[in-house]
Order: C-alpha cells, then sequence, then structure tokens
C-alpha cells in the first residue's frame, strides 16, 4: 500500500521551491521513485496504481494539482501508457514523446523522454507549472494554485493557445467543447469523479482568425466570477475536519472490493487520520486516491478524496439534503443538480423572474424540450424586464409603451428610477449596441443607480457592489466589467441584492 511520502514533501517546500533552491532533480526523481515503489528499470507501463502514484507525487512537489496532471497524462497518452507492447517509447507523428506527450520542449533529453517515465511525467509537470505562471495568459480570480478552475488557461496553453482551444467559437458564440482544455476538464469530472464549475466566458474576449496559426489574442487578462469553484482534494491534512459531498460507502480498506463500514450522509464531517494512500488493488485505475478518517462515533474507515471536501464547521449531527429538485429536473430538460447555478436560478423561477424556453428541439436526444438555457447572455432589455419583475412587480404589469417602440414602457421605467440606460428611443444605434448584451459594469451601474435613486457612475457601482457583498471582487478591474452576462449571472446578482437590502431592513 503506497502512501505519500510527508518528509519528502515538506523537505522541498511543495514545488515552487524546489525550482527556485535548485534540488538535483535526479535526487526527487530517486525519492519518488522509492516512494511509489517503481521499477525504473522496467520497460513496460507500470501497474494503475504505481502511475496514480508517480503522477500525484510528481505533481506535489511543484504544487499543481494532482487532478490536472493525471487528467493531461489520460488525455495525452490514454490510459495512462509510456511504453508500447514491444517496451518503446510511444512517438506521435508530430514528435509528442511518452505519457505527458513532451514535444519540441527545450532543455530535455529526447532519449531520457523516451526511456524514463518519472523524467517524463516531471517534464510535463514542469512545462504545466510554467504555463500557471506566464504573465501573457489570463488569470482566474486571485489565481491559488489549489483551485482546479483557476488552471484553465495553463492546461490550454500545455497544448497550445491556438484558435482551436479557444474557449467560445467565434463564429456562433457557443461552448468550444472540442478545445484542448475542456476536453481534459471532461477527464477530470469523469474519472476524478468531481463536478467542475463551467466557467462562463464571452466571445468578445478571444480575438483569432479561424483558420489562422497564429496565437489567439486575449482581450481581458484577468476574470473575477463570484462562482463556487474547486479546490484540489490532495492537501488535507491530517486531524483536519472535511465533509462528504453525498452518500458514500465508508470502506475497511482503500477498495471499493473491501467491505462496508457504513454510509456517510452527505454533509456528514469526518476526521482525516492520517496521509492518503493509493488504490490497494494495482489493477484497479482509479484517479483519485483513499483518505483514512474517522466518524464522530469513533468508527474508522476509508474514502476515496473525490467525495471529500473542505468543511468550514462541525455540525453535532450529520446534516442531510432537504431542497427536492426533483421537480425541476423534471420540468427542465437542462436543469443540473450540481451546478453553481442551480439555487440561483431556482430562487429566480421561484420568484417569477425568470421561467423556460418551451418547445426546444435538442438534436442529441431529438425531442422538443423546456430548457432554462442558463448561459444565454441577456440584453439590456432582458435584465430591465426581470429587475423590474423582482424590484416593480405591479407598476410593470401595468406599464405601457408610449411609441411604436416596443421597449418604450420598459425605458421609461428605467429612467424614471435614474438608471443610466443604453438604449434610447432615437438612436438606432444605441439599441444595437444594448441588444449586444447587459456588461456585469452597466448591470451594476444600473442597480446601483436605481438603489441610491441617482445616477452613479460605473466604477461607484462596482465599488457598491463590493463594499456590500453583492459581489466577491477586490478590485474594479478585477470585477470584470466588460463581461456579457448571462441568465444565471444576472439570477445571482439580483439574489444577492435582495440579500442584502434585507439586512438593510
Amino acid at each position: 500500500m503506497k502512501k505519500i511520502l510527508k518528509p519528502l514533501i515538506s523537505v522541498i517546500a511543495i514545488g515552487a521551491l524546489s525550482l527556485s533552491i535548485n534540488i538535483d532533480k535526479n535526487v526527487l526523481a530517486n525519492n519518488i521513485v522509492n516512494t511509489c515503489d517503481y521499477d525504473s528499470a522496467s520497460k513496460g507501463n507500470p501497474d494503475f496504481s504505481t502511475m496514480n502514484c508517480l503522477l500525484t507525487e510528481t505533481a506535489l512537489i511543484y504544487d499543481v494539482p494532482p487532478e490536472i496532471v493525471k487528467a493531461i497524462a489520460e488525455g495525452e497518452s490514454g490510459n495512462w501508457r509510456h511504453f508500447d507492447k514491444n517496451g518503446e517509447a510511444i512517438v506521435t507523428a508530430d514528435n509528442g514523446i511518452g505519457i505527458m506527450q513532451i514535444t519540441n520542449q527545450a532543455g530535455y533529453n529526447q532519449d531520457r523522454l523516451k526511456s524514463d517515465i518519472v523524467y517524463n511525467i516531471q517534464a510535463g509537470v514542469e512545462t504545466l507549472d510554467k504555463m500557471f505562471k506566464r504573465k501573457d495568459l489570463p488569470s482566474i480570480n486571485g489565481g491559488e494554485r489549489d483551485v482546479l478552475e483557476h488552471w484553465y488557461f495553463a492546461i490550454m496553453a500545455y497544448n497550445g493557445t491556438k484558435p482551436v482551444n479557444s474557449p467560445i467559437v467565434q463564429a456562433t458564440g457557443k461552448r468550444n467543447a472540442n478545445a484542448y482544455q475542456e476536453r481534459i476538464l471532461r477527464i477530470i469530472e469523469k474519472l476524478e469523479l468531481i463536478d467542475l464549475t463551467e466557467l462562463p466566458f464571452s466571445r468578445e474576449h478571444f480575438q483569432y482568425e479561424s483558420n489562422s496559426k497564429e496565437n489567439i489574442k486575449f482581450s481581458a487578462m484577468n476574470y473575477d466570477f463570484d462562482l463556487s469553484l474547486n479546490k484540489s482534494k490532495y492537501f488535507f491534512e491530517t486531524n483536519q475536519k472535511v465533509s462528504a459531498t453525498t452518500n458514500v460507502t465508508l470502506r475497511t480498506r482503500p477498495t471499493t472490493d473491501s467491505p462496508s463500514m457504513g454510509t456517510l450522509r452527505e454533509g456528514e464531517v469526518v476526521t482525516i487520520t492520517g496521509p492518503f494512500v493509493y488504490e490497494e488493488v494495482s489493477t484497479k485505475k482509479n484517479h483519485f486516491v483513499w483518505y483514512p478518517v474517522k466518524r464522530s462515533d469513533g468508527t474508522k474507515g476509508y474514502v476515496a478524496s473525490s467525495y471529500l471536501n473542505y468543511s468550514a464547521s462541525t455540525p453535532t449531527t450529520p446534516v442531510t439534503t432537504t431542497q427536492d429538485y426533483s421537480a425541476y429536473a423534471k420540468k427542465f430538460a437542462d436543469f443540473s443538480t450540481t451546478a453553481w447555478w442551480r439555487d440561483d436560478m431556482i430562487w429566480a423561477i421561484d420568484r417569477g423572474l425568470i421561467s423556460g424556453y418551451g418547445n426546444v428541439w435538442n438534436a442529441k436526444t431529438k425531442k422538443y424540450e423546456t430548457q432554462l438555457q442558463p448561459n444565454t447572455q441577456l440584453t439590456e432589455a432582458h435584465f430591465l424586464t426581470i429587475f423590474f419583475r423582482y424590484a416593480q412587480k405591479d407598476e410593470l404589469a401595468s406599464v405601457k409603451n408610449t411609441s411604436s417602440w416596443n421597449k418604450s414602457g420598459l425605458y421609461n421605467m428605467a429612467k424614471k428610477y435614474k438608471m443610466p440606460v443604453l438604449a434610447n428611443e432615437e438612436s438606432t444605434a444605441s439599441k444595437g449596441l444594448a441588444d449586444k448584451g447587459i456588461s456585469r459594469g452597466k448591470l451594476a451601474q444600473l442597480m446601483a443607480s436605481y438603489h441610491s435613486g441617482k445616477t452613479v457612475s460605473q466604477n461607484d457601482a462596482i465599488q457598491f457592489f463590493m463594499d456590500n457583498g453583492i459581489t466577491t471582487a477586490t478590485s474594479i478591474g478585477g470585477y470584470n466589467p466588460d463581461q456579457i452576462l448571462t441568465r444565471s449571472q444576472i439570477s445571482a446578482f439580483i439574489q444577492r441584492y435582495e440579500s442584502f437590502v434585507s439586512k438593510q431592513k
């Protein structure tokens, strides 16, 4: 049963220092080999448990989330393979070498990349680490290294910042599901069993010519998302309190082949009792690891890392979920019980602020469905309608248009409440601009102006949001004011505004 070598990790101060203090990479490699009990002279692929160990230990040394390293190895080599059936390193047509598919990376010994799995993994992790540190790539929020979604652009750069990897398809404005980083993140979801948060990027932030070989130009260099993101599950410490993410079986040994010690209920808090270990059955392929834990009644066992999360408090009794999402899942074909926007959208639905789109044709299911379409970007008029349903429901219901412009009544309401809208009746250009979408900055300005009863500047409005917990951003630039908002994001902002208002009463 292989265990993480804590003394090794503490000596090199986890990763970042391992580069700056110039520790011999051969020494690090030898320590990893010993930790994972790997026969480095072998010309065959290690068993799955050993390969899990090699990838995990190397990732931890460089302070890179192991979830990402293992997913990249999976995506690059398929089934964590380095050698072919003849014992030769797998080399692709574009000269990608081995498990991490190292291609044209200067400073690495090409023969050793082929013969030495640990060296190949090390090269891949070092490359990924360098991508994360690049200043010419956008950052997510504060750029914390232990947050999985913060590695989005580093993963992209590992394959290349070419048009093919744009998060958004320029021609359609839709999510680019075939982008390299999107495929890697799906591997994490599938094999690490972690529900990652989809980052709501906008088309205008990625400039490129579809048929060009030039790199994408990024017009936004920082994204501040008011979203619940996921931390790596490899940094739990002994005696730390963690909670179960779902109902999960507590095992007697670190494998699903072992007997059950009972079921941890969703939200139940347990205590980590030691370092994680790898899958006991070497032929079982798991991306996750196992943690030894203890329940409040003293029962001990093992739980897969995927089903544990950081716990802010320790309930005296197990916590169960009281919200029933079945009605929403039944009504809306694209409703997700795990998406970050789940509760925000339900709040907006229940308040009558939004409703679904009926009779939407789904090419995959070949059915007409009712959908929420939470990631659909909305116009200024859409936002005003939703906001006034919340703030001035009766007035909105009785408002009349005052001209042939079918939005004149809505915009007259906005002017009445000192909200500095983009569109006006006299200007076709202003209407077109408003119809391109409501930005985060404009939403803040409209809501803050409504709240204060006078028109305020965009910067003052963003400051109002920051001061009152309506956003988690800590700077005006970090708020990302130019980003166009979606239905789910607008629902979230209005709900946070309501929470702020209720506290003032």
